[in-house]
């Protein structure tokens, strides 16, 4: 009876044991949605700034509430507080925060810049800039030198270190809802009698030496990211081609960038996932808005 007793402690200590570990095991490779959601709407109103007023905050709350419904730890930041040094900051430190595995999506919802190339990697002589609240539009020798722009070299810098740290198993998802091209108006026939006109970026290139900004024409829509060993998936969607203006559209009284309005309609219905399908859907509902048919999206992607 002793025996019996005791043999069946051992297998309950031994099942335990094997629970206890499994469910350790299990915490530590659980995988963690992390979003990041920058959006900026009201500019200063300065004549060294001299941006127009957009809804990118309006993006960036409709982006929150979809993202927060599928599991993701979203930080959302706004106007204000969308400052060089802040965006720093967050794609600085966000991956100490991952670990292996993670799902990683970060938003851009703001103005746009033709950023003069400095060290010769672009063959249309223009880096793309992102523009936080406090960038200045023109180049002041001593005064302001780009420095609280964003271009897509310093980015490129801050997602590698973050597909590094979530690995092969993770993936990166970045929406830039902005354009670098801009623009001033478009046909009556394509606006209703009470819409306002809003476009995010503008023609004038950011240039140290007085350039003046040309896009080079690319009809391409999709581009293949060659993929790294040890780096995670990513996929990255803009909202226009480099010389095509990013124009908002209003829905419910309220105004949006398309591209975050229709990826929050995808992402409302079916999961986030490391799928270029989800991207084409919202393609397509894009292309079907007829007051975009001046705009196309454009997706970057390692994944087939």
């Amino acid at each position: 009876m002793k025996d019996t007793i005791n043999s069946i402690y051992c297998s309950l200590l031994r099942f335990t044991m094997c629970l206890i570990l499994f469910t350790v095991g299990y915490t530590l490779s659980a995988q963690t949605k992390r979003a990041l959601v920058f959006g900026v709407s009201d500019y200063p109103q300065t004549s060294n700034m001299a941006w127009g007023s957009i809804h990118g905050s309006n993006d960036a709350d409709l982006i929150t509430s979809v993202l927060n419904r599928q599991g993701f730890k979203t930080v959302k930041i706004c106007n204000k507080d969308v400052t060089a040094k802040r965006i720093r900051k967050e794609l600085i430190n966000l991956p100490a925060t991952c670990k292996p595995g993670d799902w990683v999506y970060i938003h851009f919802s703001c103005h746009g810049q033709p950023f003069e190339d400095i060290n010769g990697d672009e063959e249309d002589g223009w880096d793309e800039s992102i523009v936080p609240y406090d960038a200045q539009m023109v180049y002041t020798k001593k005064v302001y030198e780009g420095q609280n722009h964003i271009t897509d070299d310093e980015l490129h810098n801050y997602l590698n270190k973050i597909r590094r740290t979530v690995g092969t198993k993770g993936l990166v998802c970045v929406v830039i809802d902005a354009c670098h091209a801009g623009g001033s108006s478009r046909g009556d026939d394509e606006i209703e009698d009470d819409e306002e006109v809003y476009v995010r970026g503008t023609k004038k290139g950011f240039s140290p030496n007085g350039k003046d900004f040309r896009p080079r024409i690319n009809a391409k829509g999709a581009f293949r990211i060659p993929k790294d060993s040890g780096l995670a998936n990513i996929m990255i969607l803009e909202a226009c081609r480099s010389y095509q203006s990013n124009y908002e559209i209003k829905q419910d009284g309220k105004y949006y960038g398309p591209l975050s309005y229709y990826i929050s309609q995808v992402l409302a219905k079916r999961k986030l996932s490391c799928s270029i399908d989800w991207i084409s859907e919202v393609n397509s509902l894009m292309k079907a808005d007829k007051r975009l048919t001046r705009q196309n999206m454009v997706n970057e992607t390692t994944i087939q």
